[in-house]
């Protein structure tokens, strides 16, 4: 629960006489709720309401209706390293 402030006026910085409080009333805090389907169990799928907080922390599994596109595994040959040679005036053979 909390306050909702209904105030009057206009701010001193904008150069009125300042803002007046004209009403306070009573409010309620609810939660951000979205209808989202998930999986839930073993592969089985249902619609649930579920905050957003729940869903930007993954506490929820989104449905996936495909697999996203994955390159298969091909190894890359490593280049061989080379030793390195000296140079410059300190480079004695």
């Amino acid at each position: 629960m909390g306050n909702s402030v209904t105030t009057r006026g206009k701010a001193k910085y904008l150069g009125g006489v300042g803002t007046k409080v004209t009403g306070i009333s009573r409010r309620k805090f609810k939660p951000n709720l979205q209808r989202l389907r998930v999986t839930v169990g073993r592969g089985t799928n249902t619609t649930v309401l579920v905050c957003t907080q729940c869903i930007k922390s993954g506490k929820v599994t989104k449905l996936v209706h495909q697999q996203p596109f994955r390159l298969p595994n091909v190894e890359k040959a490593k280049p061989v390293a080379e030793e390195a040679v000296p140079s410059g005036p300190r480079a004695r053979p």
